[in-house]
C-alpha cells in the first residue's frame, strides 16, 4: 500500500497542499486536472524524485526517501512515465530494456523484452538508438523500462499523449491484466478526465497543488459539482431553468415521460453530426445550446423530459 500524509511542497510559493491519500494494491486511481495545478509534481514527489517540505510518503510502511537521502534519485518499486523519458539516449532500444532487468537470468531476460517490445509494437526499432526516435517512439520505450522491472506502483503522467488510440486501447488492457493477476497499483494523471473514467477505481480532482474531491468515476460523471469540474470528464448542458442553473450530461435525459417528477423542455432543432458510436444532436431552449446524444438523429422531437 502507498500512502501520503499531509505531503506539501513550497519554493517560493506553495506547490502541493497537505495531500493525503491511500493507494491500494492492485487499486488503480486517476488524477485529474487543468494543466499547471501540481500533478506532475506529486507524481515526482511520490517516486522519490522531488524532496517533501513536510508529511510523508510511505511504501508497505516505509518511507519513501527523496533525492537529499538517496545517492541515485527514485525507489526501486516505483516506476515514473512521465514527459521527460529518461532514456538512456545512445543506448538501443533493447538495451534500454535490458538494463533495468539486469537480475532476471539471460534466458528469462531477453524472453521479457520481446514480450515487451511485442506489446508496445517496438520490435522493429530494438537494435535503434534511442536519440533516432521520434516522440511517440520514446514515449513506447520510456512505457517499456517502466514495465520491464515489475514495480509495485507505476506513475503515469499523460501517457498516451503520443499514442494513437488502438494502441493505447491495448496497453490498457495490458495494465489492467496486471492489475488482477499481479496486483499492479497505478495512479495515471491526466488533463482529460474521460481518459480515466472507464479504468479507475476512483478519482481525484486535484487543483492549485491540493485535493478538490475524491470520489468514484460514476459520481464524478454524474454528479459534478461545478460546471468546470464537469467538463473535465465530457461536455456537459448548462441550463437555466426556472431561474435555476441546471447540469446534465447529454445522454441524461428522456423522450418520453416516464415519472411524474420529471420535467418537460421545450426545444428547438438546429443540426446533428455523426460521431461514430453516437449522433451529436444540437439543441436551442430559450435561447441556450443544448447537446443531446443518441443512436439518430433527434430532428423531429420537439420535447425532451429531464430530472430537474
Amino acid at each position: 500500500m502507498l500512502q501520503l500524509t499531509n505531503v506539501s511542497l513550497a519554493f517560493d510559493t506553495p506547490v502541493i497542499n497537505d495531500v493525503s491519500f491511500e493507494l491500494l494494491k492492485g487499486e488503480f486511481i486517476g488524477v485529474v486536472g487543468e494543466s499547471g495545478e501540481g500533478k506532475t509534481t506529486l507524481l515526482k514527489l511520490i517516486s522519490g524524485l522531488l524532496n517533501t517540505s513536510s508529511g510523508e510518503i510511505l511504501l508497505d510502511g516505509d518511507r519513501v526517501e527523496g533525492p537529499s537521502r538517496k545517492l541515485i534519485p527514485g525507489h526501486e518499486e516505483i516506476k515514473l512515465v512521465n514527459q521527460d523519458f529518461d532514456l538512456d539516449l545512445y543506448h538501443s532500444v533493447r538495451e534500454n530494456i535490458r538494463e533495468k532487468i539486469l537480475f532476471l537470468s539471460k534466458e528469462d531476460r531477453e524472453k521479457k523484452i520481446d514480450e515487451l517490445l511485442e506489446l508496445m509494437e517496438i520490435k522493429y526499432l530494438e537494435n535503434q538508438k534511442a536519440i533516432n526516435l521520434s516522440g511517440g517512439e520514446q514515449q513506447r520505450l520510456a512505457f517499456t523500462r517502466a514495465l520491464a522491472s515489475n514495480p509495485k506502483v507505476l506513475l503515469l503522467d499523460e501517457p498516451y499523449a503520443h499514442l494513437d488510440f488502438r494502441l493505447k486501447n491495448k496497453i490498457q488492457d495490458y495494465l489492467l491484466d496486471l492489475k488482477y493477476k499481479e496486483g499492479l497499483s497505478v495512479i495515471l494523471v491526466s488533463h482529460n478526465g474521460e481518459e480515466i473514467l472507464s479504468v479507475s477505481d476512483k478519482i481525484i480532482h486535484f487543483k492549485k497543488g491540493s485535493i478538490q474531491r475524491v470520489d468514484t468515476p460514476l459520481n464524478f460523471y454524474n454528479n459534478p459539482r461545478t460546471k468546470n469540474e464537469a467538463l473535465l470528464f465530457g461536455p456537459v448542458n448548462e441550463l437555466l431553468i426556472n431561474d435555476k442553473l441546471f447540469l446534465f450530461r447529454p445522454n441524461a435525459y428522456k423522450l418520453n415521460k416516464e415519472k411524474e417528477d420529471l420535467s418537460a423542455l421545450k426545444i428547438k432543432f438546429v443540426g446533428v453530426q455523426f460521431a461514430g458510436a453516437h449522433y451529436i444532436n444540437f439543441f436551442e431552449y430559450n435561447d441556450q445550446k443544448l447537446l443531446l446524444y443518441a443512436d439518430q438523429s433527434l430532428e423531429k422531437i420537439s420535447k425532451i423530459y429531464l430530472d430537474c
